[in-house]
C-alpha cells in the first residue's frame, strides 16, 4: 500500500533560460513599429508644395509693388482711415451687444407685446441689407425733415433739422449700431437657452430675483456659447465698416481709395487695406481665445493650452522621440540580432 508521504512529489518546472544561439530571434518578444501613414504625410507634402509655390508668386511678382507698399503703409492718411474703422467697430459691438442683451430679455420675456415687439425688429433689420439701411439712414432728411420732443400726438418743445443732425459718420454709427442690434439679440438669446434650466430654479429654490439669476447666474454661463459668436461678430463688423465707404466716410478703405485715386497706384493700395485688415484680426483672433479660455473654466478638468504651451509641448515631444530613437540605436546587439 502506498501512502501520500510515499507518494512522488510532482516535478516543478525548471525555469527558462533565456535561449540563445540562432533561435534566439523567434523567442524574443516583437519590436511595436508605429503605422507609416504614406498618404497622410503624401498629401501634406503637396499641401506645403503648393503653400510655398502661392507665397514664392506673390513675393517675386513685380506687379504687386512691394516696395509702394512699404511706402504708404502707415502713412498719415492710412493711420487715421485705420483708427476711425477701430473707433466705428469697437462703438457699435458695445451698443449692438447692449441693445441686443435688451432685445433678447424682451425676446425672452411672458409679456406678449414685448416679445412681439422684439422679435419684430429681428426681423426688419435681419431682412433688409445692411447698404439698403445705410441708405435709408443717410437720406433721412427726406422722409423726417425735423424731429421734435414734445408731447405724443401733441405740441413740441425741441426740433431740430436732420439734415444738421445726421452726418455722414453719425449715420454710419446708427445704421451699423441697429444692424448689429439684431443680430446681437439672437446670440444672446441662444447664450441664454443654452444654459440649463435647472440652473434658474435652484437660483429661485434659493430665493433670488429674476434680475439677480440672470446677471449672476445665467449670463456668466451664457458667455460660453455668446463669445464665439461674438467673436465672429466682431471681426465680421470690423471687415463690414468698409461699406460705410459709399457715405465718404473716412474708414481705412476710404483713406486708401482716395489716394490711389490720385496716385492710380490701386493694387498696392489695396494690398495696404489687406494687410492691415489682417493684422487687427490676428489680434482679435488672439484675444478671442484669451476669453474663451477664461470662459471655458469649470467645464474640463484642464484649460485648453495656449499656443505658446502648445509649441513648448511639440518641442518637448521631439525632444523625447529623438532621445528615444538614439537609445535605440545605442543599445547593444545579443546572440542572432542583426
Amino acid at each position: 500500500m502506498v501512502t501520500p508521504s510515499d507518494a512522488p512529489a510532482p516535478a516543478t518546472p525548471a525555469p527558462a533560460t533565456p535561449a540563445s544561439g540562432p533561435g534566439a530571434r523567434g523567442s524574443a518578444l516583437p519590436r511595436i513599429v508605429p503605422r507609416r501613414h504614406v498618404g497622410r504625410w503624401t498629401a501634406a507634402a503637396a499641401a506645403l508644395l503648393l503653400f510655398v509655390m502661392a507665397v514664392n508668386s506673390v513675393v517675386r511678382n513685380d506687379a504687386f509693388q512691394w516696395a509702394v507698399v512699404g511706402r504708404y503703409f502707415t502713412t498719415g492718411a492710412v493711420l487715421d482711415g485705420l483708427l476711425l474703422t477701430l473707433w466705428l467697430t469697437g462703438a457699435v459691438m458695445v451698443l449692438g451687444f447692449l441693445l441686443g442683451t435688451v432685445l433678447a430679455v424682451m425676446r425672452l420675456s411672458p409679456n406678449p407685446v414685448l416679445r412681439t415687439l422684439s422679435w419684430g425688429y429681428v426681423w426688419i433689420f435681419r431682412s433688409t441689407p445692411l447698404l439698403v439701411q445705410l441708405l435709408f439712414w443717410f437720406n433721412i432728411g427726406a422722409l423726417y425733415p425735423a424731429l421734435g420732443l414734445g408731447v405724443p400726438f401733441g405740441p413740441q418743445f425741441v426740433t431740430v433739422q436732420t439734415v444738421n443732425l445726421l452726418g455722414p459718420t453719425l449715420t454710419a454709427v446708427i445704421g451699423l449700431t441697429l444692424h448689429e442690434t439684431a443680430y446681437a439679440a439672437e446670440v444672446v438669446r441662444g447664450g441664454i437657452l443654452s444654459v440649463d434650466s435647472g440652473q434658474t430654479e435652484a437660483a429661485q429654490a434659493l430665493g433670488l430675483g429674476r434680475w439677480r439669476t440672470l446677471r449672476r447666474i445665467v449670463v456668466p454661463q451664457a458667455m460660453r456659447s455668446v463669445v464665439p459668436t461674438a467673436g465672429n461678430m466682431l471681426i465680421g463688423t470690423l471687415k463690414g465698416t468698409s461699406i460705410v465707404s459709399v457715405l465718404a466716410v473716412h474708414d481705412l478703405l476710404f483713406s486708401v481709395q482716395l489716394v490711389y485715386n490720385r496716385t492710380y497706384q490701386v493694387i498696392p493700395l489695396l494690398l495696404v487695406a489687406t494687410l492691415w485688415y489682417v493684422a487687427v484680426t490676428t489680434v482679435l483672433n488672439i484675444g478671442q481665445f484669451y476669453v474663451e479660455r477664461h470662459y471655458a473654466r469649470g467645464t474640463a478638468r484642464s484649460l485648453p493650452p495656449t499656443p505658446v504651451g502648445r509649441l513648448r509641448l511639440a518641442l518637448r515631444s521631439l525632444g523625447a522621440r529623438v532621445r528615444r530613437t538614439g537609445a535605440a540605436d545605442a543599445r547593444p546587439v545579443f546572440g542572432g540580432d542583426r
